[in-house]
């Protein structure tokens, strides 16, 4: 049994404690940590977000991505320790406390049926960022929680959320307030990020070098 503490929306406790299945039958603010992974792309001048997707089992939103890692703060525990503990136990990633910078608190509702059940999802969330350099293939997946991850430019990921063409269960306005986020973030750590038009020429000019040198060496591509 999974107990939850019930928060106000200054994030302070109630007293009250509920079980985790009641909670999302109730609607009940309570308290969340989201960690999202960063790491840093040079050569587009950009950075790429880490999305996990979210394991066919899950009890809501099985097979859609989610924030790198996320999870519900249990009674009696606090959002650093347990943003710390979600991303050794989803990902594999052992991170030292410091590590992680906060960013924001972000207060989220959203409800939809699930298996013939009404889910309520009322969240009082405090958002990290972590950076992290791993390969897709190099993180440790609980498979219970997690089928797979996928990095992804922040304004790709942005535009799909904008546009719904991305199936996903993150708070838009959460991820409108991180990618500003990201932004300060590499500009306070002396990598600036280039303006999506720079980033979209420099990514053109790839391409375009790439076509070159494939016409140079005389490969045939088959379409």
């Amino acid at each position: 049994m999974e107990l939850i503490d019930l928060r106000r929306n200054d994030g302070t406790l109630t007293g009250e404690v509920k079980e985790r299945s009641l909670v999302h039958r109730d609607g009940d603010l309570h308290g969340t940590s989201h960690v999202w992974l960063v790491r840093y792309r040079p050569s587009k001048g950009s950075a790429d977000v880490l999305l996990q997707k979210r394991s066919a089992d899950k009890d809501s939103f099985p097979g859609y991505y989610d924030i790198s890692s996320a999870g519900h703060i249990p009674s009696g525990q606090d959002f650093l320790e347990s943003a710390v503990r979600e991303l050794e136990e989803e990902l594999g990633v052992k991170a030292e406390p410091e590590e992680l910078h906060f960013l924001f608190t972000h207060i989220g509702y959203h409800e939809q049926e699930f298996y013939g059940s009404l889910f309520k999802n009322h969240e009082y969330s405090r958002v990290y960022l972590y950076e992290c350099n791993l390969r897709e293939d190099g993180f440790q997946l609980q498979k219970s929680e997690v089928e797979s991850v996928r990095w992804i430019d922040y304004r790709e990921c942005l535009d799909g959320i904008r546009n719904d063409t991305l199936k996903h269960c993150v708070f838009p306005d959460e991820f409108e307030k991180l990618a500003e986020s990201i932004e300060a973030y590499f500009q306070e750590t002396g990598r600036p990020l280039a303006s999506a038009a720079t980033a979209e020429t420099w990514a053109e000019d790839a391409q375009g070098e790439l076509e070159e040198w494939i016409e140079e060496q005389g490969i045939y591509i088959r379409q």
